[in-house]
């Protein structure tokens, strides 16, 4: 009985085709992998060295490199070397393809990070079931990838949407320990701006002008904030509330805010909607924290918060205005004007001061 050629069937593979690259100074080797991969359904490149080969997977995307060990130049051990050592080049699966003699450099190969090795002449089944799993392996590889990619883009909308809500130092916090700490802090200045008139304006304006004209200032104010050494806490309505000396230490955290709200001024008086602002600073201890786990804020309690709003509520608008114990703190170098003994709500009498300009 004659023996007829055993057919070996090309499955449809399980897995995404891809672009393998075929690297033996070897013409008729090239040609026969070239054939076999094609049959399977992949594209194929060929490099005749391994010089070659190393500018063509740096230069181009491949999922899968066939790779002869002894070559002219640059041998396979080599490029294997040089891919593994580069993080753009090590995922890339390298199938070693050596003859029978060059078994040991087969196993110094794989111990390098090759996946696998074929033995000349090819076994076709093995030869199919090799390659296959090598290019699985790499469409889970990038699909490994994507997916880190994917979790990274996601921390850093997380991270943006935190830096939004809190103050850099209460997202490193949070970040290091999963929680917020409630503390005290000394020394702080407190200031409230708040728009003169604003109820009033709201009544004759509508409503998607008034919130254009104050998120176009708000954003102003944050910048105006930021270039002062002041954080801003939050706004309330029309009001914003903002500190100096909370969580990076400045020398003087009065003349922060002062100087702040100054520049706030400066820019509300150039905005289309005509308004004009109040400022009142106060400084003191606080207790900054977070409260509830839901639509939370980083936010301050204390007396100190509660007299800076009392300065700005009773103060001269288009002026920054400052209790005592704030003007104590600047009367060095800035001149201020008492406004007189003032009856505060819920702070009995109490003098404010108006201030002029820098000495």
């Amino acid at each position: 009985m004659t023996d007829q050629p055993v057919e070996v069937p090309i499955l449809e593979p399980p897995f995404q085709v891809g672009i393998v690259l075929i690297v033996d100074d070897n013409s008729i080797n090239r040609f026969m992998l070239s054939k076999r991969v094609s049959m399977m359904g992949h594209a194929v490149e060929t490099a005749t060295n391994g010089r070659e080969a190393l500018q063509m997977v740096r230069d181009k995307k491949f999922d899968l490199v066939l790779l002869d060990i002894e070559m002219p130049e640059l041998n396979g051990d080599a490029v294997l070397e040089a891919m593994k050592a580069d993080r753009n080049l090590r995922g890339i699966p390298v199938i070693m393809v050596s003859g029978q003699d060059e078994i040991e450099s087969v196993v110094s190969c794989i111990e390098k990070g090759a996946e696998d090795f074929l033995i000349k002449p090819f076994n076709p089944v093995i030869f199919n079931a090799r390659v296959g799993a090598c290019m699985e392996k790499k469409r889970l590889y990038d699909q490994q990838l994507s997916y880190i990619k994917q979790i990274e883009e996601e921390e850093k909308r997380a991270d943006g949407l935190l830096r939004a809500i809190f103050p850099k130092e209460i997202v490193q916090e949070l970040k290091e320990t999963h929680m917020i700490q409630t503390r005290r802090h000394a020394n702080v200045a407190v200031m409230f701006a708040d728009i003169v008139g604003f109820t009033a304006h709201c009544d004759t304006h509508e409503p998607e002008e008034v919130v254009k004209h104050l998120q176009t200032l708000v954003e102003i104010w944050e910048d105006i904030a930021l270039a002062h050494g002041v954080e801003k806490i939050k706004t309330i309505g029309d009001a914003f509330m903002a500190t100096a000396g909370l969580l990076q230490p400045v020398d003087n955290p009065v003349l922060n805010c002062i100087r702040c709200g100054l520049a706030m001024i400066s820019e509300i008086q150039k905005s289309p909607s005509g308004w004009n602002v109040r400022i009142g600073i106060h400084s003191g201890p606080v207790v900054a924290g977070v409260l509830g786990r839901r639509q939370y804020l980083y936010d301050l309690w204390g007396d100190t918060v509660n007299t800076a709003s009392r300065i700005e509520s009773n103060g001269t608008a288009g002026s920054v205005n400052m209790s005592q114990k704030a003007y104590d703190q600047v009367s060095h170098c800035a001149e201020a004007e008492s406004l007189g003994l003032i009856a505060v709500k819920g702070k009995g009498e109490m003098e404010i001061f108006r201030f002029i300009g820098f000495q």
